[in-house]
């Protein structure tokens, strides 16, 4: 009996290789939001549905990823908010509230091909007098300067309360390596227009 060797073409076999480092690369970034236990891994995986109209968008100029990030406002457990931009808590102010605390959270990693994808990575880099700037869907914007940073429990849920005497924006994200607590970075509204 005789055996043919077929030949295989170096295109079909680079073509190969590549199928399988996506697939592989792909399991590997899904694996790694499970392993930090990313509580919102799942939503990524099972939740289809963009959530509601944003009313704000988020612009921070010291930080890349965070230009006009749509910021929708919903509960703090609103996993298609977090999945696709920011989530503002729906407990807490508005920018055109005199007094409030605009609470807003993003992810420090997200999800890849969306807008949360890295938007509050360098969060931590912000510095006192730093602008943060909510912009209105009707055009308003309001610019916040910088004033504080601050890592709490996560369970500290004082942080979302009013600051008397100020308006203020309050960005939160993770702690790194571990996700363990949270940071916050606060801004006092210095200008409308």
């Amino acid at each position: 009996m005789r055996t043919y060797r077929t030949r295989t073409s170096g295109f079909r076999v680079f073509g190969y290789l590549v199928a399988t480092l996506l697939i592989v690369s792909g399991l590997v970034l899904v694996g790694y939001s499970f392993l930090i236990r990313d509580p919102f891994a799942s939503a990524a995986v099972f939740e289809q549905e963009p959530p509601g109209n944003s009313t704000l968008t988020l612009t921070v100029p010291e930080m890349k990823r965070v230009d006009h990030v749509p910021v929708y406002t919903g509960p703090f457990y609103d996993k298609t908010a977090l999945h696709d931009g920011t989530l503002h808590l729906e407990s807490t102010g508005f920018p055109w509230q005199t007094g409030a605390n605009v609470y807003i959270a993003g992810h420090r990693m997200g999800f890849p091909g969306t807008r949360s994808y890295l938007v509050f990575w360098d969060l931590d880099t912000l510095q006192a007098g730093d602008k943060v700037i909510l912009t209105a869907t009707n055009g308003t914007r309001y610019t916040y300067s910088v004033y504080r940073s601050i890592i709490i429990n996560p369970d500290a849920s004082y942080i979302t309360q009013p600051v008397p005497g100020k308006s203020i924006i309050s960005l939160q994200t993770c702690t790194l390596p571990d996700y363990s607590q949270r940071l916050i970075v606060q801004a006092e509204l210095t200008d409308v227009s």
